[in-house]
């Protein structure tokens, strides 16, 4: 019998997930691994060699590893419900002129379902993920994520819509760690290959990071759908025309095609007339913003004005600010002017190191 009990561990084949398996084993835990198969590249429609978490190749290294350790190991195919919900979602938030945020996503309502409904059925009282974050429960009787030691590799970012349910079955085993320790791990452990191993900050879904080859591929006919609406400025000026507005996204800056004697950025996307407005730097930055689909973590409801960091992207420092909800939205006061809020993409709140929760950008 194991000391800590049974735990189902992902494993994607990197080096994260896998050092955090062997650590897991090696505290005394029966660890039983799992490779969630979420998509491959042939639906795509991408020619570009098959790499990342949902790869043969990356298969077979947690598969390996498993055996070298002598515990279990699973394959899970889920691209079916990956597919109808993470990248439908994904295809419709660009139709409707808003950013997408797969990961977060996957996470909420795919990953974290998968694994504990497997775990279930493998008498496992916990799952474990390669995320560097923490958790902790707090005296309140909720989980609370806080940042991971390594302010580089912080993913608490993309985990604010993970439950308090799935929460209070979930272990975050590097969180504690930085990037280079986890290396360093791996060369401990005998896996030099593991330990070199390249990391892969694209979509998992779209290979080649071409997310308008994606769209194309996905939706038939969508250029002559699109094609040839207005550039216009925020007085309503027509300055040049456009390859279809889903091919844009707020604070873009290149490959817009169009000179107007200054530095031009994508300010507005209007999907009803195929408008895409565009406007200065200064012309981005906003003060105020408005957060739908909340999901709180370290408290219930925050009704009374808090400070609070707030994120709008997932490698933004975040901006000091005041937020309070508001008839089931979020409403978010920044303390100095924010420049690139993109409807679609997560704003995620912190008190100090600690995740207070997320939603969505209206």
């Amino acid at each position: 019998m194991s000391k800590h009990g049974r735990i189902l561990v992902a494993m994607s084949g990197g080096v994260d997930s896998s050092v955090a398996s062997v650590m897991l084993h090696e505290q005394g835990y029966e660890v039983i691994g799992l490779t969630m198969k979420t998509w491959d590249y042939a639906s795509s429609g991408s020619s570009s060699k098959e790499t990342g978490c949902c790869s043969l190749d990356s298969i077979n290294d947690a598969r390996s590893l498993a055996v070298a350790y002598g515990f279990p190991h699973y394959i899970l195919d889920i691209r079916s419900e990956f597919g109808d919900f993470v990248i439908d979602n994904f295809v419709a938030e660009y139709l409707a002129g808003r950013t997408p945020n797969p990961c977060v996503l996957c996470n909420t309502h795919i990953k974290w379902e998968a694994l504990l409904k497997r775990a279930d059925k493998l008498d496992c009282e916990f799952i474990a993920t390669g995320h560097y974050a923490n958790i902790r429960l707090e005296n309140t009787g909720r989980y609370v994520i806080s940042k991971g030691k390594d302010e580089n590799k912080d993913q608490s970012y993309v985990l604010w819509g993970v439950s308090q349910r799935n929460l209070a079955r979930t272990k975050f085993p590097l969180g504690s760690f930085t990037k280079a320790e986890i290396r360093q791990m791996a060369l401990d452990m005998g896996q030099a290959e593991l330990a070199k191993k390249s990391e892969s900050y694209e979509i998992c879904f779209v290979p080649d990071n071409d997310y308008r080859a994606f769209l194309r591929h996905r939706v038939e006919g969508l250029d002559e759908q699109v094609q040839g609406g207005n550039f216009i400025l925020s007085d309503g000026s027509v300055v040049g025309r456009h390859e279809g507005y889903p091919f844009y996204t707020i604070g873009q800056r290149k490959g817009l095609g169009i000179a107007l004697g200054q530095p031009m950025f994508v300010k507005e996307i209007m999907p009803e007339s195929n408008t895409v407005v565009l406007g200065t730097q200064d012309e981005l930055k906003k003060v105020t913003a408005m957060v739908r689909g909340l999901n709180l973590i370290k408290y219930d409801h925050i009704t009374e004005p808090l400070e609070a960091i707030t994120k709008i992207r997932y490698k933004d420092s975040g901006t000091m600010s005041t937020i309070v909800e508001e008839d089931g939205l979020m409403k978010v006061n920044f303390h100095h002017a924010v420049s690139g809020i993109a409807p679609g993409q997560s704003a995620v709140f912190y008190e100090d190191n600690d995740l207070l929760g997320g939603g969505f950008l209206l």
